[in-house]
């Protein structure tokens, strides 16, 4: 289908790069005006201008009260309207030590990101869909890590499993407002965030990659690493109207990995039984 989001007006938190960079991309080619918003003021700007018309950009620091405000006042501003608010944005923990170790000395500046900054997009966004009467789309990204416990990241984990359940949780605050919210946990993305890129040289790199992705896919039934335009076309059919009766959902887009384990162990376990019994 073409033009989804035509005539809608869409912000996208993040938006510089990875998951949220494809998403604009991917809204305005579906005929929105999008809103850009992300601390790296160059890659916003750059983005903005890429993506052409009357996308622009907004410096936004998504643990920052008075940056969201001013975020949803300039696309009101701007457009007239907020149909779409991404709260894509979201960092890693500074290092991941055994939890015993851990300082969390990062703690606050992860929650304000992963947590409080979707938070309060979403009271924000919602207030100025609801005094314009527009049945909105406020959509989250959350993780894998916080659908499957794990070890380290605990602060990222803790964000990104409260934000799975804020989310739930708004949808059905909102809905009387005809307001929808969903949430996406995306797992296994090829991004900045989970490559560990650390500007090697390109054979190093290339090496890294292949190293790491051996890893990511042993435990994801469909063998594929995902990419950002996977995500991007999970977030465009929640914010479009052919999602129209769906609220409230944790959409996987991560290859099958919360599904279970695709290791067969009862073959295992026969192969075991055989070698040891001899037959």
């Amino acid at each position: 289908m073409a033009g989804e989001l035509a005539g809608k007006v869409a912000v996208v938190t993040g938006g510089s790069g990875g998951i949220g960079k494809a998403s604009a991309q991917l809204f305005a080619a579906e005929g929105a005006q999008v809103v850009v918003a992300d601390v790296d003021e160059a890659a916003g700007e750059a983005l903005a201008r890429e993506l052409g018309g009357d996308a622009l950009f907004c410096r936004t620091d998504v643990s920052s009260r008075e940056d969201v405000e001013r975020l949803v006042a300039t696309a009101l501003g701007r457009f007239g309207r907020l149909d779409v608010m991404f709260n894509n944005a979201g960092i890693a923990c500074a290092a991941f030590p055994d939890f015993l170790d851990d300082t969390l000395e990062d703690f606050e500046r992860v929650v304000g990101v992963n947590l409080f900054g979707p938070m309060i997009g979403t009271q924000l966004a919602a207030r100025a869909m609801r005094d314009k009467g527009i049945a909105g789309v406020i959509l989250n990204n959350a993780s894998i890590a916080g659908i499957l416990a794990g070890q380290a990241m605990m602060t990222y984990r803790a964000t990104k499993a409260g934000l799975v359940h804020f989310s739930k949780s708004a949808a059905i605050d909102l809905a009387r407002h005809g307001i929808r919210v969903n949430c996406l946990v995306p797992g296994h993305i090829r991004t900045p965030l989970s490559s560990f890129e650390d500007g090697s040289a390109p054979d190093t790199a290339r090496a890294l990659t292949s190293a790491i992705d051996a890893i990511y896919l042993s435990n994801q039934p469909l063998k594929r690493r995902g990419v950002p335009q996977d995500v991007a076309q999970a977030a465009l059919f929640l914010c479009s109207d052919r999602a129209r009766q769906i609220t409230g959902v944790a959409l996987p887009v991560e290859g099958g990995v919360t599904s279970g384990d695709p290791v067969n162990h009862l073959s295992d376990i026969l192969e075991a039984r055989a070698r040891i019994l001899g037959a």
